[in-house]
């Protein structure tokens, strides 16, 4: 894989990140030993991605099905005006519900794709009807139910 040009990341930085996109979980020394620093200096390095955002913080990824959450469902939204005012009223709205997983405004047939999680077509049903459709500005909902997710790594490709 070619390595990405980032301003002010070295292959060393790219390595941490890397490993730790892979593994949030593991030691600094192993990671150390990983990428070929001393602990403290891979500690240092790691801080400092942290620190400048690189890094935007360590999760555990639970099994959505574990937990109740076993259907995905993607959600095109168009909006009945496309202003400023309309487009902020929407995205405040929508980053309170907990249910809403991703919220993206795109270009082409809808305005917003939203990644949504719940427990079956029933809760999604319920959350349409008491939810989704009384969002600021709907005009019309797209839903699209996911049957199986092929790939859910997130890992980013550099």
């Amino acid at each position: 894989m070619e390595e990405a040009i980032i301003p002010d990341l070295d292959r060393i930085d790219l390595a941490i990140l890397r490993a730790l996109q892979a593994d949030g979980r593991i030691t600094n020394a192993d990671l150390a030993q990983k990428v070929n620093l001393s602990a403290a200096t891979c500690h240092r390095r790691t801080q400092r991605l942290q620190e400048a955002g690189v890094i935007g913080g360590v999760r555990a990824l639970v099994t959505p099905e574990h937990v109740g959450l076993g259907a995905l469902v993607m959600v095109g939204v168009v909006l009945d005006r496309s202003t400023p005012d309309s487009f902020a009223a929407f995205e405040a709205a929508v980053t309170r519900m907990k249910v809403v997983l991703e919220c993206s405004l795109v270009a082409g047939d809808f305005d917003y794709l939203l990644k949504v999680r719940v427990g079956d077509m029933k809760d999604f049903n319920r959350l349409h009807a008491e939810q989704l459709i009384a969002l600021p500005g709907v005009r019309q909902i797209r839903t699209f139910f996911v049957i199986r997710e092929v790939k859910r790594d997130g890992l980013l490709p550099f």
